[in-house]
């Protein structure tokens, strides 16, 4: 296994960003915002400069954390603003060397009931994204996260039944803020760790994000502190041999996607630093052995 982080949640800017890795000793970076900017809408000359500290730094990035069918898309809208974004994406990685992008599955309809979720829309554009993405020498990995795939295990599993070549990156915490559909009303929250156990077999990343729902409100917590199954779901990722990435997200003091929560950028970085600490501590415990 290797550790790496979104460090957008450590600095807006790259520099900060890189500091935060080295401090951790880490030697990846999962790209999300530059600068409050996805690395696929940088301008030319913006990208380049971050490929320049990046290369004197000795930092990779290892996933991309694209916007691409993600939470705030609507599966509703023309495809083209997804395929644009991939057009952009693939040059950009293979430019970094970057092997691996996240994706989504569009949010749900959540006046509609589950079997009216326009599925075949959602899985037909994610096969022709995972086609270009795997021509070009590229692995898609969808998220559990606030779309399609996410409402449950099972619409994860038809993702990658249906759609010929994708894999998953399975994250601990969102279980945790998201109410389980698929159960009779009043829906009860998702299981982390259920969750994982019925996509395993397709997991080949891992986001670390943790937190406590009371009455359908989640508070983030440090890794190990929540809901999330965080040693449970990373001592069975170790006894299945699992090498690969582990990806932390702490949503303490900054969320991507809600511009309420927003901390000074020294907060930002102490937060993300220690959480940084606190997974390797428990990735330690567990006997990993880090690459």
């Amino acid at each position: 296994m290797y550790l790496t982080g979104f460090a957008d949640e450590a600095a807006r800017g790259i520099e900060g960003q890189i500091r935060a890795t080295k401090e951790l000793g880490w030697r990846h970076i999962e790209s999300r915002n530059i600068d409050g900017v996805n690395i696929h809408n940088l301008s030319d000359a913006a990208f380049e400069a971050v490929v320049e500290k990046l290369e004197e730094a000795g930092i990779r990035i290892n996933c991309f954390g694209s916007a691409i069918a993600n939470w705030a898309k609507d599966v509703r809208k023309p495809f083209d603003v997804d395929l644009q974004e991939a057009g952009r994406a693939i040059p950009r990685m293979q430019r970094l060397g970057t092997k691996m992008i996240r994706i989504m599955s569009y949010p749900p309809f959540a006046d509609r009931p589950l079997d009216d979720q326009m599925a075949e829309v959602r899985i037909a554009r994610l096969r022709e994204l995972t086609r270009r993405f795997l021509d070009a020498g590229i692995q898609p990995v969808h998220e559990n996260c606030m779309n399609y795939g996410g409402l449950g295990w099972r619409f994860s599993l038809r993702l990658v039944e249906e759609v010929p070549g994708l894999k998953l990156v399975f994250d601990t915490g969102n279980p945790v803020a998201t109410f389980d559909r698929t159960a009779p009303a009043p829906y009860p929250m998702q299981s982390a760790w259920d969750f994982y156990r019925h996509v395993r077999e397709h997991v080949v990343y891992v986001h670390i994000k943790d937190g406590v729902n009371v009455d359908g409100k989640t508070t983030w917590t440090f890794c190990g502190e929540g809901q999330g199954d965080v040693r449970r779901i990373c001592a069975d990722l170790h006894a299945r041999g699992y090498d690969g990435g582990i990806s932390i997200e702490p949503h303490l003091a900054v969320v991507a996607h809600d511009s309420s929560i927003t901390s000074p950028e020294e907060i930002m970085y102490a937060n993300y630093v220690e959480y940084g600490h606190r997974m390797r501590r428990i990735l330690d415990e567990i006997g990993v052995t880090l690459d």
